[in-house]
């Protein structure tokens, strides 16, 4: 880290501690060479993440839209709220640790009902029913038997 009083590329951090509920690092250092303080802050680079909608038109990932959706599907269902929070935050966490900027919103789906399966399978048949937009009953009747035959 460049000093801003001599220009020294060399210093030690003297304390460190989260701010901002831990998203961001605040840190006093010392010049190793005029020894004069001074603070940095760091956080986490989030890469925008874009969805690529069936119509193959693009918008920004949102994750309240995708919370919304869970939460629809969970409707009247013994779910927590904070289960699906952790879900919707560990399928954005996997969406940002890929190396993919872009990502479809079949992959976003596909994730979010291999989080719903685990968590209601009830849910799941709702989101997987909107999602893949079943026509008739025979197609929700096969759903439901995948789901039947997962389970054995």
């Amino acid at each position: 880290m460049k000093c801003p009083y001599c220009g020294y590329l060399e210093s030690k951090v003297v304390d460190s501690r989260p701010i901002d509920g831990g998203g961001r690092i605040r840190r006093r250092r010392e010049c190793m060479r005029c020894q004069k303080r001074f603070t940095t802050y760091e956080m986490v680079e989030s890469l925008p993440l874009v969805v690529i909608k069936k119509d193959n038109s693009r918008q920004a990932f949102d994750r309240h839209k995708l919370l919304g959706g869970m939460l629809r599907a969970c409707e009247k269902r013994p779910v927590p709220l904070g289960v699906l929070e952790k879900a919707t935050d560990e399928i954005e966490n996997t969406l940002q640790s890929s190396l993919e900027r872009e990502v479809t919103s079949k992959r976003v789906g596909e994730l979010a009902m291999e989080k719903l399966k685990e968590i209601d399978e009830v849910a799941y048949v709702r989101f997987a029913s909107v999602y893949r937009q079943f026509r008739d009953i025979n197609t929700f009747l096969e759903e439901l038997n995948r789901l039947l035959d997962s389970r054995q």
